[in-house]
Formats: C-alpha cells, structure tokens, sequence
C-alpha cells in the first residue's frame, strides 16, 4: 500500500487530540460532581426529618414569640443546646389543646414515663467537638448556625456545618457576633444596637471589646 495514499480527511486528524480534551473534561466534570454529591452542601443541608410530634417551630418561637432558652435549657451552660423534658411539653398542654391528635403521642409518652423519640437534625460527627456555650456565651446567635427557626413549620438544616465553614467563622467573626442580649433574637439587625450601624461595624466593635480570638487549631474541635 503506499504510504503516501490519504485513506481520510485531513479533519480527521484532529480528533485524536479533541477526544484527549473530552476524556480529561469529563474525567474533571466527575470529579466534581462526585465531590459536591458527597459535601455537606448536598449530604446535609436541607435535612428535614419526621419528628414523632409535628412541633412547629414557626408557631411557638415565631407567632407565639418563646425565647429558645426556655425549652433549650442549657444552651449557654453546656456543650449540649438540650432536649425539653415532657414536663416541659405538658407544663403548657396540660391545658392547651389537651385533646389534640397531633399531641397523642406526647401524652401517652408522658403517661407511661417513656422518652419521645425525637430525631437529631443538627448532628456533628462524633469526633468533632462542639460547645454550644461558648459560642452563645460570646455573641453568637442561634440564628448564625440554625437559620430562621421561628419561621420554619418543620425545623431543617440550613447551614452545612462543615469544618470550612466552621473555620471561616473562626477567622472572621465579626460576620456573626451581635450583642449578648440578643443571642436568641432571630430578627435582630445591627441598627438595633446602633443607628445605621452594619454587621461589620458592630461585629469589629463586639470583638474587639469581648476581646474574641477563636481558635483555628486542630484540637480545638478534634480531642
């Protein structure tokens, strides 16, 4: 056969190096969505599960306007923000809306002394250390972390809680920090403290008179 004889069109020569670029596009455009599928963005956020009672969040800290300390009851005195005891529950519905179906399930729990089962939204891995009192303690507000909580029917994961996330805080935490008074505030805007005052205003301020140097070491979070 000679050599010299043109079996295809010149054009075809370049496929090779196209089909090179689509192999290594594709081999990144994987990679990426592989990362994202398994990042907290995609894993965690949005999280809503079913609760065994349809406690509404939007109706007892928004409408009816209950401090979260109330029934997160060592929030800002422990690791742990806390689960509400039934006597809590019923401390209320003893009275309101004693007869509801929706409530059924709170008060044969409580009757029988067994614990509601409720499901953790918010859950860390167990080898990270988190300290819900001395984030609150320092003018971090619930908000910051959990989002909108009086506005949300059925409570969800709105923030990813990864360690990057966790770290941007800790390097800039002016872009969360508000006044200790108005930790569980959930509407909160820093005009509130101070007339036109921005967050970066307020929150360069609060650190600096707190005194606030988060740490970025590894076993600040890892023990």
């Amino acid at each position: 056969m000679d050599p010299d004889v043109t079996h295809f069109p010149r054009w075809t020569n370049g496929l090779r190096a196209a089909g090179a670029v689509a192999v290594l596009s594709g081999g990144a455009y994987a990679t990426a969505i592989v990362l994202f599928g398994f990042s907290p963005y995609a894993l965690d956020v949005g999280y809503q599960p079913v609760q065994p009672v349809p406690y509404s969040h939007a109706l007892h800290a928004g409408e009816l306007g209950m401090d979260c300390r109330y029934c997160h009851t060592t929030v800002d005195k422990g690791a742990k923000a806390g689960i509400p005891p039934l006597e809590t529950c019923m401390g209320c519905h003893a009275a309101i809306r004693s007869d509801s179906e929706k409530l059924k399930p709170l008060r044969e729990a409580y009757d029988t002394g067994q614990p509601l089962r409720w499901v953790r939204v918010h859950d860390l891995p167990d080898y990270v250390y988190f300290d819900h009192s001395a984030h609150v303690n320092r003018g971090v507000g619930c908000v910051s972390c959990h989002g909108r909580i009086d506005q949300m029917e059925v409570v969800y994961q709105q923030e990813p809680l990864s360690m990057n996330w966790c770290l941007d805080c800790h390097r800039e935490p002016n872009k969360n920090v508000r006044p200790l008074d108005k930790i569980t505030a959930m509407d909160f805007v820093p005009d509130e403290w101070k007339k036109d005052a921005t967050q970066a205003e307020m929150g360069d301020e609060l650190v600096k008179q707190h005194n606030l140097k988060p740490s970025t070491d590894c076993s600040t979070c890892h023990r």
